[in-house]
């Protein structure tokens, strides 16, 4: 099993450093002071979503996430609002016809109109129960907006072996997933970039 935070030994290399290149130039904002969903103020920040909607960025994505899934028995994947929308919709997409897998995503709070779910993209006679879930995230600081989507889907009566992130700032997620038996696995972290 890899170790926390670092790339799966099954990752294509030339794929993660074609997916370095995109995020670099895509989605890596510098000199810029931005304050982090953690609360902590940066000077670079990942806007992921120009990666995740550019068409190459989002196959390399799907790709690697797929390759750090290949020891897994997962049934389905799926992530908090809004970042990992397009991840699980690329990564489900590219799942077929090898490994068919689900997805859905989870909202910060239900709607107040619809069918008011908290957990979206299941049909209705459809349950988590008793699934094994890998959970998602574009950029992972302290881990804790996924900890809110490991406990709705516990909730819900699925197990969490594991959370994937595209980058890893590698300020305390996976000290803080692992208090909760989740381990964290990254494509890439803050270490690969250019900063």
């Amino acid at each position: 099993m890899p170790t926390p935070n670092a790339p799966n030994p099954v990752s294509n290399p030339k794929a993660r450093a074609n997916l370095l290149q995109v995020i670099s130039e895509r989605s890596l904002l510098r000199d810029t002071e931005v304050t982090l969903a953690s609360g902590a103020s940066s000077t670079f920040y990942f806007d992921m979503k120009r990666t995740a909607f550019h068409a190459e960025g989002a196959s390399l994505i799907a790709q690697l996430i797929l390759d750090q899934l290949a020891d897994l028995d997962v049934d389905y994947v799926g992530g908090l609002e809004m970042g990992a929308v397009p991840l699980v919709a690329c990564v489900i997409q590219r799942s077929f016809p090898d490994r068919p897998l689900g997805g859905f995503f989870v909202r910060k709070q239900p709607k107040d109109h619809g069918t008011r779910r908290l957990i979206e993209g299941l049909r209705q006679e459809e349950s988590l129960a008793g699934k094994t879930v890998v959970l998602l995230e574009d950029v992972t600081t302290t881990g804790g907006s996924v900890l809110k989507a490991v406990a709705a889907v516990r909730e819900e009566g699925a197990s969490v072996p594991c959370v994937i992130t595209v980058v890893d700032r590698l300020e305390g997620a996976a000290d803080n997933l692992k208090k909760e038996s989740v381990e964290l696995r990254s494509v890439l972290t803050v270490h690969d970039f250019v900063l």
